[in-house]
C-alpha cells in the first residue's frame, strides 16, 4: 500500500515537472520577444531579456519543474518518472500552437497523442517503488558487481568519447556529443535518485546527511551536470536544435531505464507481460516524440519568393541579345 502511495506521489510530481518545464519554454520566449522589439536579440549577443518579467517567470517556472522532477525520482521508478519527460514536450508544443501562433501540424497533433498513449501505458503497467529505509541501502544497491560494471563501461565510453573522439568527430558527428550526455546522464539519475531518497528520510524525521555516501552521491550528481552541461550545449551550438532534442531524450531515456533495471532491479517482480507491455509503452513515446519533433515546421507556411513579371521589353531584349 505504502509503494502504490509513493508511485502516485511521484507520478504527480513528474506530470506537475513537464508541466512547468513545457511552459516555462514558452513564457521565456514571450520574453525573448518582447525584448527583441527593445533592444538588442539574444542570437546576436544582447542581454535585455533580462529586464523582461516573462522572462524570468519563465526561468522560475523552469526551476521549479525541476525541483519537482527530483523529488519524484524520491518516490517512484525511473522507468515511470523518465519517460514521463516526454509530457513536458507535448505541453510546450500545444501552448506554443495557442499561444506563439506556431501552429501545430496534423502529424505532430499525432505525436501528442502517441505520446499521451504511451505515457498512460507505462503509469498503469509501472512497478512499485522498493522500500528503502537508509542510503547505505542505496549504497549496496549501487556497489553491487553488476552496476559497478556498468558504471564502469559507461567512465570507459565517456572518456573514450571526450579524448578520442570529440577532437576528430565533434562538429561533424552529433552522436559524440550527445553520447557523452546521455551515458553520463544514466548515472546522474541514479545518484539524484539516492540524494532524493536521502532527503526524503531526513525529512521523515531519519537525517541521512550523517552518512558519507549521500555526500559521495551529492557530488557525483553535480560533477555530472556540470559535464552534461556542457557537452550539450556544444550539441546545440553546433548541430540543429529540432534534431537534438528527441536524439538526446531517446539516449538519455534508454540508457536511464537500463541503468535502473540493473541497480534498483525494477522489474524483478514483475513477469514477462507486464515488461512487454512497458516497452511498448516506451517506443511508443519514443514514436511520438520523433514524429512530433520532424514535423513541428510543417504546419508554417512557407516564404514564397516576390514573384517575377515579365514585360514585352524584356522578351525583346531577351531575343535581341540572343
Amino acid at each position: 500500500m505504502e509503494a502504490t502511495k509513493d508511485n502516485v506521489t511521484g507520478l504527480i510530481l513528474a506530470v506537475s515537472s513537464s508541466v512547468f518545464i513545457g511552459s516555462s519554454f514558452i513564457i521565456k520566449k514571450m520574453g525573448l520577444r518582447r525584448a527583441a522589439t527593445t533592444g538588442k536579440r539574444a542570437a546576436t549577443g544582447g542581454h535585455s531579456y533580462l529586464l523582461e518579467p516573462f522572462w524570468w517567470i519563465g526561468m522560475i517556472s523552469m526551476i521549479v519543474g525541476e525541483i519537482a522532477n527530483f523529488a519524484a525520482y524520491a518516490f517512484a521508478p525511473a522507468i515511470l518518472v523518465t519517460p514521463l519527460g516526454a509530457l513536458s514536450i507535448i505541453f510546450s508544443a500545444v501552448l506554443a500552437h495557442f499561444i506563439l501562433k506556431e501552429r501545430l501540424h496534423i502529424f505532430g497533433v499525432l505525436g501528442c497523442a502517441l505520446c499521451v498513449v504511451g505515457s498512460t501505458t507505462i503509469v498503469l503497467h509501472a512497478p512499485h517503488e522498493r522500500i528503502i529505509h537508509s542510503v547505505k541501502e542505496v549504497w549496496e544497491l549501487a556497489t553491487e558487481p553488476g552496476f559497478i560494471l556498468y558504471t564502469c563501461a559507461m567512465i570507459i565510453v565517456v572518456n573514450f568519447l571526450i579524448f578520442y573522439c570529440v577532437p576528430r568527430y565533434g562538429q561533424t558527428h552529433m552522436i559524440v556529443y550527445i553520447g557523452i550526455c546521455s551515458f553520463t546522464g544514466s548515472i546522474t539519475v541514479m545518484s539524484v535518485k539516492a540524494v532524493g531518497i536521502a532527503l526524503k528520510l531526513t525529512f521523515e524525521g531519519t537525517n541521512q546527511f550523517k552518512y558519507f555516501q549521500t555526500w559521495f552521491f551529492t557530488l557525483i550528481v553535480l560533477g555530472c551536470c556540470l559535464l552534461q552541461i556542457n557537452y550539450l550545449n556544444k550539441a546545440l551550438d553546433t548541430f540543429n536544435t529540432a534534431v537534438v532534442s528527441p536524439v538526446y531524450y531517446v539516449m538519455f531515456t534508454t540508457f536511464t531505464i537500463f541503468a535502473s533495471m540493473i541497480m534498483f532491479k525494477d522489474w524483478a517482480l514483475q513477469n514477462a507481460s507486464q515488461i512487454a507491455t512497458e516497452m511498448c509503452g516506451f517506443v511508443t513515446i519514443l514514436s511520438g516524440t520523433f514524429l512530433l519533433h520532424k514535423t513541428k515546421d510543417m504546419g508554417e507556411k512557407p516564404v514564397l519568393p516576390p514573384p517575377v513579371f515579365i514585360t514585352p521589353e524584356h522578351t525583346r531584349n531577351d531575343s535581341e541579345a540572343i
